[in-house]
């Protein structure tokens, strides 16, 4: 009887009711609020969530534009308080940012994250700049938008987080920096941070300048409809398009097979489907695609046996877009 008694303790209670918790948190409240103005500098700004945050990766996930140093984060709830290490600088904007990488206690990230603008000021600054990111390669949403003021005379250094204000692109890739000093000229720096890190690797993320400078004035204080063309030049292109063939036989299995001009050992094969469309996803550089009916299933073309349509040679250019590409099988092997 004991150890039926100690099994019965041991025994886990079955796991509550209910779906699982699929929802991404979402910033609910911030003290100060977004375009406040006349924030004291001896400030501790507040933080609410939409449910229980996981502390760790929410914590690295919040920082400020110009870098602050949080010397301690504080949790009540669903509200973290940010304690500063120093005061803030008088007639100064900020911007406080939660980076996609935040988590909920159910491990849901925020997704495109969230930024708060708020000013030291006596007035919230007019300027504006907004606009698209036109993504290639990648999602746009959670894309920084980096924005350095020209008098300071200064270019992006990443690992110092230098930049004096950035916006967060939506999903769709629209952003809009609020908040900026005018007069004022600035150039602006699209960083896509694909390892989800916060910190930019030349060989794994993007860093893109805009090859414009803005200069905002009392009479033009803000910049509409900016398009930043954005290509992560490691992204593979697509090649679609359909294959016809004039005997319409239904032996083998028919293919579509890509080979790397600059190494034939680098081949990419794809069945097409059955109403005669295909897709390839290939690397940067030059390609020379055809189709084959396999007859033996190999994945092999055989010349000597196997009908194939005509070479097409094809310059795939990062995350590009050729499409409509058709491929005629001929008549015999």
């Amino acid at each position: 009887m004991a150890v039926l008694a100690a099994a019965a303790c041991a025994k886990k209670d079955p796991p509550s009711g209910g779906p699982p918790d699929l929802e991404p948190p979402r910033l609910v409240a911030s003290s100060p609020d977004s375009a406040a103005a006349g924030v004291p500098v001896d400030v501790t700004p507040t933080l609410t969530f939409s449910e229980g945050m996981e502390p760790r990766s929410t914590a690295e996930a919040i920082s400020f534009a110009p870098p602050l140093e949080i010397r301690q984060r504080r949790w009540r709830g669903r509200t973290v308080a940010l304690v500063l290490a120093k005061p803030l600088q008088r007639d100064r904007t900020y911007t406080l940012f939660v980076s996609g990488t935040a988590r909920d206690r159910h491990g849901n990230s925020y997704g495109t994250g969230k930024a708060v603008v708020f000013s030291t000021g006596a007035r919230f600054p007019p300027g504006v700049i907004a606009g698209h990111i036109d993504a290639h390669g990648f999602a746009a949403g959670g894309a920084y938008v980096w924005v350095y003021d020209q008098a300071q005379s200064h270019a992006p250094d990443s690992s110092a987080r230098d930049f004096d204000a950035l916006a967060l692109a939506q999903d769709d890739g629209a952003f809009a920096v609020a908040g900026l000093k005018v007069p004022g000229r600035y150039r602006l720096w699209a960083f896509v941070d694909l390892n989800g890190n916060r910190s930019f690797e030349p060989a794994i993320d993007v860093l893109a300048p805009s090859d414009t400078t803005f200069e905002l004035t009392a009479e033009a204080s803000r910049a509409a409809d900016v398009r930043l063309k954005v290509v992560n030049a490691r992204a593979p292109g697509t090649v679609s398009g359909t294959v016809a063939d004039s005997l319409a036989d239904s032996t083998g299995v028919l293919h579509v097979v890509a080979t790397a001009a600059s190494d034939t050992t680098k081949r990419v094969l794809v069945e097409v489907g059955s109403d005669g469309t295909y897709e390839l996803r290939l690397d940067h550089g030059t390609w020379w695609i055809r189709a084959f009916r396999d007859l033996n299933a190999d994945r092999i073309w055989q010349p000597a046996r196997e009908r194939a349509s005509e070479p097409r040679r094809l310059e795939v250019e990062p995350a590009g877009r050729d499409v409509d590409i058709k491929l005629v099988l001929r008549g015999g092997p």
